[in-house]
């Protein structure tokens, strides 16, 4: 389970919470060896203990790796500690799409 002020991967310090998905929630942290702040995708609980889910997580980030384009994150690291599987992403600030579309709307 994940809480704010805990750390990941001995230099990821979760902040708060920025977002949540239907397999996952993501985390805004500080890269404490970078000294940056990322965003980390956590794959929930429940489907952390399906081995099918964790396979569809992992081929999630190596897919996400691999595309370079302006408008799309970085994928930054990807790693699992305790049962707790993430991907470490580049943090964009702003508000989300769908936020964005509930505005112009």
């Amino acid at each position: 389970m994940i809480k704010i002020g805990m750390m990941i991967g001995d230099r990821y310090e979760i902040l708060e919470k920025i977002g949540t998905g239907g397999m996952s929630d993501v985390y805004k942290a500080k890269c404490h060896k970078l000294n940056r702040y990322v965003a980390i995708k956590v794959l929930k609980q429940e489907f952390s203990e399906n081995a099918n889910f964790v396979s569809k997580f992992r081929i999630e980030a190596q897919a996400a790796a691999g595309l370079m384009h302006p408008n799309i994150v970085n994928v930054y690291d990807v790693g699992e500690e305790n049962g707790i599987y993430y991907i470490v992403m580049e943090l964009v600030e702003g508000i989300t799409l769908k936020k964005y579309i509930e505005k112009k709307a």
